[in-house]
């Protein structure tokens, strides 16, 4: 019988983006990748990066969005996966960004083809994935606390968030390659 094969490890970041609309309730940014899924932007740490750093850059590769504050640590989810012949878990850190102004463009070049600002229950149908919905949903959580304690804009030096939330646990270290 032939062993099993350890899965790949890969890790990434991603941003839940966030502005507050001016009835005062807080749209999320979603965006449609080539395959037509809706979801979040995100991708692959770059050597040296910081999950927190790989967030913001790849929520301003994928959505051409410039100004971008980061709120705080989300949540880390993982899934397997299985991509061209090889058995992958990843682990993806997701964080809460807010973005003050500007439009998203969705950059084909990174294989976004269109993105769109939704209301949080509108979002969670939206979604293709149920792990990205139970991301979301605990983005929501802290931006009605933040909207709640009057931080709903990225302007100025960011108040102390009231609704702290735990960082995100580290994944676990394989002394075998990740990609």
């Amino acid at each position: 019988m032939a062993a099993k094969k350890r899965p790949e490890r890969e890790v990434s970041a991603g941003g839940i983006v966030f502005r507050r609309w001016p009835d005062g309730t807080p749209r999320f940014l979603l965006i449609r990748d080539s395959y037509r899924h809706w979801g979040f932007p995100k991708g692959h740490l770059e050597d040296g990066e910081t999950p927190a750093e790989a967030a913001l850059r790849e929520t301003r590769e994928e959505t051409g969005l410039e100004q971008l504050a980061l709120v705080g640590p989300i949540k880390l989810i993982d899934w397997h996966f299985r991509f061209r012949g090889k058995y992958i878990h990843k682990f993806c850190h997701f964080f809460l960004l807010e973005s003050p102004e500007g439009e998203p463009v969705p950059q084909t070049d990174e294989g976004i083809t269109a993105a769109r600002w939704e209301p949080l229950d509108k979002a969670l149908d939206v979604l293709s994935y149920d792990n990205a919905r139970g991301v979301l949903r605990r983005a929501g959580e802290m931006t009605r606390c933040l909207v709640a304690v009057g931080r709903g804009r990225a302007a100025g030096p960011p108040a102390p968030v009231v609704c702290a939330t735990p960082p995100p646990p580290t994944p676990p270290h394989h002394t075998h390659p990740t990609f």
